[in-house]
């Protein structure tokens, strides 16, 4: 009998697109694949890419201590367990595979009452809240390298790295411009906010792109769903070069927007970087300062550690145009960011995970109960 796995990701897409590219391998090799996504329209938008797939929305909200939110959250978990036992009750999958947030906590809770066998994967190098509370009912926990959980016995880690879709690859830079419909002469700034958007990103662009117009810069800003329109500004360079900045919604072209590009901006999710590095990208990073435990720092910080490009805190954006074009006009530090990114993308992450997913589903043993603690 074909081996059955259900994937909970969902809510962003970091949590979703790492689902996704697990999905796929699995389902390419002849196992059957149940995705539990989150309602949100990032969701509904990235997953209608994927026709071949099977998923369903679940209810869910992120935690929160506002009362009223988590209220909200208490109530959609409580949709979302249930909804969770009665299908994993019914279908029975050899393993639950949760790549984080508020998606996981009741697919992961359902299972661990039915004793299916559970997987958790973090992508960030500061674990998040879910993988933190349900780490001791896992069966294996993939980390970031180097990264440790307290309470947690090394048998149970893999550092398997991030997995990214089949069609996430470096193309050709001729062939990914035409593609995206880029006919412009001079460099190209590809700006992405993740898959929220960042209206700080889409304000900086209207207000700097003439400054980067007179050196010949065009620019792709992809602002997010919620966050601004399609449009286009005209510019001309000081050689009177038309220059454009295209504004996108949302793009279901990145790695081809990626591979265009001679300089990214982006924000510091563990799945961004992932991409940019699979598309060999040179980037300036702008972690999120919001973000739960300031984690996009710590992977920006690693990224920077390991040449893959440069980190820019978001209060000192007003120096963001000086970076590019210290950058961009660059050639010979472009091909050396590219060298070092390539030497960070050292193996196939979907392939190792599907190994030992497959090894692990032929077990039964129950999960290893090791110590007390947080994070290390």
């Amino acid at each position: 009998m074909s081996r059955k796995f259900v994937i909970a990701c969902g809510g962003t897409g970091g949590h979703l697109a790492p689902g996704i590219a697990l999905a796929q391998k699995l389902s390419a090799s002849g196992y059957h694949c149940f995705l539990f996504i989150s309602k949100k329209e990032v969701d509904s938008r990235l997953i209608e890419k994927y026709p071949e797939l099977d998923y369903t929305p679940v209810p869910g909200v992120p935690f929160s201590l506002n009362p009223i939110r988590l209220l909200s959250f208490a109530y959609t978990l409580a949709g979302n367990f249930f909804y969770s036992f009665e299908w994993l009750r019914k279908e029975r999958p050899d393993l639950v595979v949760a790549f984080g947030g508020f998606i996981s906590v009741g697919v992961v809770l359902a299972a661990f009452i039915l004793r299916v066998p559970i997987v958790l994967h973090e992508a960030n190098r500061k674990p998040g809240r879910t993988v933190c509370m349900m780490r001791k009912l896992a069966r294996r926990i993939y980390l970031p390298d180097g990264i440790r959980l307290r309470g947690v016995n090394a048998s149970r880690v893999r550092y398997y790295g991030y997995p990214v879709r089949r069609e996430v690859y470096r193309h050709e830079t001729k062939e990914a411009r035409k593609a995206i419909r880029f006919t412009q002469k001079g460099k190209l700034l590809v700006i992405l906010g993740g898959s929220q958007g960042a209206s700080v990103f889409n304000q900086w662009v209207v207000e700097h792109f003439e400054e980067l117009a007179e050196c010949g810069i065009n620019i792709h800003c992809v602002t997010g769903p919620l966050q601004g329109t399609d449009g286009i500004i005209e510019g001309s360079s000081s050689s009177g070069e038309n220059v454009q900045a295209v504004f996108q919604s949302f793009s279901n072209q990145v790695p081809e927007l990626l591979s265009a590009a001679d300089l990214v901006v982006s924000r510091a999710g563990a799945g961004a970087i992932a991409e940019i590095i699979q598309c060999r990208a040179p980037s300036i990073l702008i972690p999120y300062p919001y973000a739960a435990d300031n984690h996009q720092l710590a992977n920006a910080l690693f990224f920077e550690r390991q040449g893959g490009g440069v980190l820019l805190h978001q209060e000192k954006m007003d120096s963001l145009s000086d970076e590019i074009k210290d950058l961009i006009l660059n050639d010979w530090l472009l091909t050396r960011l590219r060298h070092n990114l390539q030497k960070m993308d050292r193996f196939n992450s979907v392939e190792l995970i599907q190994g030992d997913l497959l090894e692990l589903s032929g077990e039964k043993s129950e999960p290893d109960w090791v110590g007390t603690g947080n994070v290390a």
